[in-house]
């Protein structure tokens, strides 16, 4: 099994790199983004609480994701390929609740794999992102508000799973090919 964290800031690639390790691994993928935006989509009470935090470029409170989290794991069943973590954890507090939350279940994270992709760029994506998407949450304001709430609160988590010999650095910038041929050195690595 090999549950990994798939990080970067918003716009780095995650989501293309998910779809391409879910296909060779296997993986489940649990997106924090696409279960929210669901909730909101289908106006339920975390929804509601979840799109009053999104809309301002903040996070959702550790109680809600986690909860939500380990109920999606666990319809996963006990055994399984693995887990793409998209968009989690985001703070060091969330990644000490995976790790308290996966060892209970008898696993662990088996890589944090870091997307890293320069400010410009990543403005640059969202903009396309969100007149491509619709999303709402994609326009400038809130994408400088979301990459400043990244830097503060998300960015330690570097140190965080280095300290947990789990981290792992990957240029996010160039073609999607050789980045995912990145990833997959990490994936075999054993």
């Amino acid at each position: 099994m090999k549950n990994i964290i798939l990080f970067g800031a918003p716009g780095s690639g995650k989501g293309t790199q998910s779809e391409r390790l879910i296909e060779k691994y296997h993986l489940n993928h649990i997106s924090t983004g696409d279960v929210l935006r669901g909730e909101m989509r289908n106006n339920t009470p975390l929804g509601q609480t979840a799109k009053e935090y999104i809309e301002k470029g903040q996070l959702v409170p550790d109680s809600l994701i986690i909860d939500m989290l380990a109920s999606v794991y666990d319809a996963l069943g006990k055994e399984h390929a693995g887990v793409i973590f998209d968009g989690f954890p985001r703070t060091i507090p969330q990644a000490e609740a995976l790790k308290k939350m996966l060892a209970e279940r008898g696993h662990t994270i088996y890589a944090m794999i870091a997307l890293d992709v320069p400010k410009e760029e990543l403005v640059k994506r969202l903009i396309l992102r969100g007149k491509e998407s619709g999303r709402s949450d994609d326009n400038e304001e809130t994408i400088n508000q979301r990459l400043q709430v990244y830097n503060e609160q998300t960015a330690p988590l570097i140190d965080w799973y280095s300290k947990e010999r789990l981290y792992h650095h990957i240029d996010g910038l160039g073609d999607i090919n050789r980045i995912f041929e990145d990833i997959c050195l990490v994936m075999d690595k054993d």
